[in-house]
């Protein structure tokens, strides 16, 4: 046992620190420590050698007490409602991207949609002294965001708005809608039935608006019978889809406000006997990876999730290097993606029916 010990403590004891390099060399910690960091001037032979002697002595620099020097941790957070939707795993790529590219990690914190987990996170990057959080969950505590940049962390807000002063990217949402809910128009369906996301949501009431919008700009009423309240997961597209083709007069399209509840409508048109789109027309918003390969493939609205990710890593970055700078929204435009799971309404007479 006694033997055992001595050899973990020689273990422990092999990692080097800047004073044994420093007396190694012969010169001071302070020089050791300009010569690590790249910071202050250091001949270049005497550089070449710390950096030998630090490496043949397998020097590790503690990144958490460098952090209290600088105070830079070089971590951002990134905090996101349910990273089993596929829409998430796009923007943190392009969130983790951007970061590396600049010398910054990124933790992930998934929430599932709770306040709690939210609140527990917010304190678990407190104390991880991480430089600045991205927000992509779809209920963002206002008074998380505001502990935090009182703290002097900086947040970027990420497919989300709020009445804060702070950095936002998105897609517009409202042109977005406006485009799926136009499109089946053009098809010739003016009963036109929408899924939504919560109700509470800044997305959701801007993807209800770009629906409204395109119905009023033909002079069609929104019916709030035709509008059922989702939750952005394929159970509810699911459930509302069931609840708009029981109605006394079912729609003849369904415009869906996330593919997930797209996909769940579609299965819940299969198991009815319905055919897409020979008796309802379904639309989609995200573009996502089942969009493409859902029977039948969906016609969907592309949000550029990547670049978005990407967007609000530089913009967060951008604000720890120049934090007095003016606040900025980015607003990303939407794209119409034509598949095969909404097609024109087929007249016979006088009556309309949904077919190619």
């Amino acid at each position: 046992m006694r033997r055992q010990r001595r050899g973990a403590i020689a273990r422990c004891t092999a990692i080097a620190t800047i004073y044994e390099i420093a007396s190694k060399v012969g010169v001071s910690t302070a020089t050791v420590s300009r010569a690590l960091s790249g910071g202050g001037y250091v001949r270049k032979e005497l550089r070449e050698q710390i950096l030998q002697v630090a490496k043949a002595m397998d020097y590790q620099p503690n990144s958490f007490a460098r952090g209290l020097v600088t105070r830079q941790s070089h971590i951002l957070g990134l905090i996101v409602p349910d990273i089993r939707n596929p829409f998430f795993p796009a923007v943190a790529r392009g969130v983790e991207d951007a970061a590396n590219e600049r010398g910054y990690n990124v933790l992930l914190c998934n929430t599932d949609g709770s306040l709690r987990k939210e609140n527990d996170y917010i304190d678990v990057l407190r104390s991880r002294q991480a430089d600045g959080v991205i927000f992509t969950t779809s209920q963002v505590s206002s008074r998380n965001v505001k502990t935090l940049m009182k703290s002097g962390i900086p947040v970027v807000l990420a497919d989300r708005r709020m009445d804060l002063e702070c950095d936002i990217v998105s897609a517009d949402n409202v042109e977005g809608a406006f485009q799926a809910t136009r499109h089946l128009l053009g098809l010739g369906h003016d009963r036109i039935g929408i899924i939504t996301g919560p109700m509470g949501v800044a997305t959701s009431q801007d993807r209800i608006e770009g629906y409204r919008r395109a119905l009023s700009e033909l002079g069609i009423a929104s019916s709030p019978d035709l509008i059922r309240e989702g939750d952005y997961r394929e159970r509810s597209g699911y459930a509302g889809a069931m609840e708009l083709i029981k109605l006394s007069d079912p729609p003849t399209a369904i415009f869906a406000c996330n593919d997930l509840m797209a996909v769940g409508a579609l299965h819940a048109l299969e198991e009815s006997e319905l055919q897409v789109p020979g008796d309802v027309s379904v639309v989609g918003y995200d573009d996502i990876t089942v969009a493409s390969v859902a029977r039948p493939r969906l016609t969907t609205i592309a949000q550029p999730k990547y670049e978005m990710g990407a967007i609000a890593c530089r913009m967060l970055i951008d604000r720890l290097r120049a934090p007095g700078d003016p606040y900025q929204t980015v607003m990303l435009r939407p794209q119409l993606v034509l598949r095969e799971s909404a097609a024109m309404m087929k007249c016979e007479g006088s009556v309309c029916n949904p077919g190619l």
